[in-house]
């Protein structure tokens, strides 16, 4: 839709980066302030323009250093597109493709980061329903951004989505039958993991006939039968994030990211023996994941959450602006 040089509005066309099923996005300058940014834009333009702003509105409530940010969305010359932050570096999925399996402190270290965004995501209301190595960016100081939350939908109450979308390997179970929740997304996030820690998929694109298979969970061989130098706890935490029930799955990222910190520490329990969490896991169900061991995530600001609502406050707030309680 747009070729290189072409200018829009502020936004100098440099390059194309990409299309996918929503559209293509492009490498743009912004002339007024010469930064580079991403230009989303939908293949669908002659649809209502409040469904066209439905993707940007449902983003603007995101503010995560692991969340590629929505800056603004615009209409020029009759062509309306997104306007996102532009993150140098390559996808999960070209580094899985060049480099096949990832050293594992690598591997646990983007997994721990893409937790901290889901965690908020979900945290907000929001679903991703099409997580993937193809929308992780790996910037190039190693910062992990999920981005693509495009085909997501804003869960009112933590209501369930009835579209089926999503990357047939990647999806869960219950995404085929079109119903998708918070965990699919976990399933999503095991299935990524499993790739990262063997370079290969759990199981190519389910047949048809594959479905009650899969819902058995009889697709899936243990991770450490193709790369023998995966932890048995990291083995038993990728495959319960891969539960085919989704009642044995683990129902949040934040319980994910609990577990890989933990998985470097001496201890006798395995992911199902779940126990109270002590007051030093705050942090990590509140998205801010501690320096431990080789599960760490990015040395990035993280973002603080109010102890009543759950929603994200200011480094340097000391009562919540929503609920009012103090911090």
């Amino acid at each position: 839709m747009f070729f290189r040089g072409q200018t829009i509005g502020k936004y100098k066309i440099l390059s194309a980066l990409g299309s996918g099923g929503f559209g293509t996005v492009y490498l743009a300058e912004d002339t007024w302030i010469g930064k580079k940014v991403a230009l989303k834009v939908p293949h669908r333009q002659s649809v209502n323009f409040g469904e066209l702003l439905r993707e940007p509105r449902l983003l603007a409530v995101l503010n995560h250093p692991n969340i590629v940010a929505v800056l603004t969305a615009e209409k020029q010359d009759s062509v309306f597109f997104i306007v996102m932050e532009y993150v140098p570096g390559e996808t999960l999925e070209s580094i899985i493709g060049r480099d096949g399996a990832l050293e594992l402190t690598r591997a646990l270290d983007l997994t721990c980061q893409v937790c901290n965004a889901l965690d908020h995501a979900h945290r907000q209301g929001v679903l991703h329903r099409d997580l993937r190595p193809a929308n992780i960016i790996v910037s190039d100081t190693g910062l992990a951004k999920v981005a693509d939350f495009g085909t997501s939908r804003f869960l009112e109450l933590a209501a369930i989505g009835t579209t089926v979308i999503g990357s047939p390997p990647y999806m869960a179970p219950e995404q085929f039958h079109g119903r998708a929740t918070f965990a699919s997304d976990i399933y999503s996030l095991g299935v990524t993991m499993y790739q990262m820690m063997t370079g290969v998929l759990p199981y190519q694109t389910p047949a048809p006939g594959d479905l009650e298979r899969l819902m058995r969970g009889e697709l899936v061989a243990p991770p450490r039968l193709r790369n023998a130098r995966i932890p048995p706890r990291v083995n038993d935490i990728i495959l319960k994030a891969m539960a085919p029930d989704v009642s044995e799955r683990y129902p949040r990222a934040a319980d994910v990211l609990e577990d890989l910190l933990g998985a470097d520490r001496p201890a006798s329990r395995r992911p199902t023996d779940r126990p109270t969490p002590s007051p030093a896991a705050a942090p990590a169900a509140a998205g801010e994941a501690p320096q431990a061991g080789w599960a760490r995530t990015r040395d990035v600001p993280q973002p603080k959450f109010c102890r009543q609502c759950h929603k994200p406050l200011h480094a340097r707030t000391d009562r919540c602006p929503f609920c009012g309680e103090a911090q």
